[in-house]
């Protein structure tokens, strides 16, 4: 999806697929459009990692997490499965899953600008946006498609420009320019540069970023709005996935990923298994290796219990 995302190797062949779900294969026939494929159930490793999104995903369109899904994320635990939790969400925003994780308690945040331990609420890793290519990406936005208007977050500081919306308080630092919203918090590190526009078609507000900025960093978008988030060049969700995931010794074989916007689309092309929920973005659908249920219907839960399930019988 951008120009420095993660490998998109798709290891081996995917796995057999749960009962409601359909199963896919990612192959590209000649006339550019997508073949769909039935799978071999029985061609791949047990899982042994799942990576999943949060909004839209895991969580309910309330922001809350299901009992269902809090029960297959210890089931989850309990067999052996490492869960990470891997969004565009900032660390403030963690609170509604934090207690949900067993062993390592580890997230990756800001679509991989960031790995949190959120039972100590700290910074383990950072992998920031360098200052110079966030200005870059601003100045050909602001070119490009004049009124964009832009905001910045580091570990701690969530700062915005006077015509950039947002429903957070703007804390002690006023609404203020760019330029001078980068001079702040510097002992902070910069995760994300996010870039809004009140008009324009979230999808074609992206295209033209990635055209004319998008040797400056990692451009993608999670919101419905016309939003976008820039990380550093070649940091995304899957990158940094697949960094926790080698410290592990788990490849990517090994690995079950769940996601719906544009943010997913590296890392379900990494992952070996991959979901996209029913209410996922069309580019989503169209990559990932299987499909489930929506989030409002507990779609990634109804995965993990067949492959706890799975697992008990091998």
């Amino acid at each position: 999806m951008t120009p420095a995302s993660a490998p998109e190797t798709t290891p081996g062949t995917t796995p057999g697929r749960p009962l409601g779900t359909t199963a896919t294969t990612r192959a590209e026939p000649t006339d550019g459009t997508r073949a769909e494929t039935s799978t071999d159930p029985h061609a791949t490793p047990a899982p042994r990692l799942i990576a999943t999104d949060l909004d839209g995903t895991l969580l309910r369109d309330d922001k809350t997490v299901s009992q269902r899904t809090i029960d297959a994320l210890a089931a989850a635990e309990a067999a052996g499965i490492e869960v990470f939790f891997v969004t565009g969400r900032p660390a403030r925003w963690m609170g509604v899953v934090a207690g949900h994780l067993a062993g390592h308690g580890l997230a990756i945040l800001a679509n991989g600008a960031a790995v949190w331990d959120l039972r100590a609420d700290e910074l383990v890793e950072s992998f920031p946006l360098p200052e110079a290519d966030a200005l870059a990406v601003a100045q050909a936005l602001r070119a490009a498609v004049p009124g964009t208007a832009f905001a910045v977050e580091r570990t701690h500081a969530f700062r915005r420009e006077p015509e950039y919306q947002a429903f957070e308080p703007d804390g002690d630092l006023p609404p203020a320019p760019l330029e001078e919203l980068l001079r702040a918090d510097r002992t902070q590190p910069l995760l994300k540069l996010l870039a809004k526009h009140p008009a324009q078609d979230p999808d074609a507000f992206l295209a033209t970023a990635l055209s004319v900025a998008g040797r400056y960093g990692e451009i993608t978008r999670s919101a419905e709005s016309a939003m976008l988030e820039i990380s550093g060049a070649g940091v995304s969700k899957a990158t940094t996935l697949a960094k926790c995931c080698a410290e592990r010794g788990v490849t990517a074989a090994e690995v079950v990923a769940f996601g719906d916007m544009p943010n997913d689309l590296a890392m379900l092309r990494w992952a070996g298994t991959s979901y996209a929920v029913a209410n996922a973005h069309p580019h989503l659908l169209a990559a990932a290796t299987h499909r489930t249920a929506s989030n409002q219907d507990d779609g990634v839960a109804q995965v993990i219990e067949h492959l706890v399930a799975g697992r008990r019988t091998r």
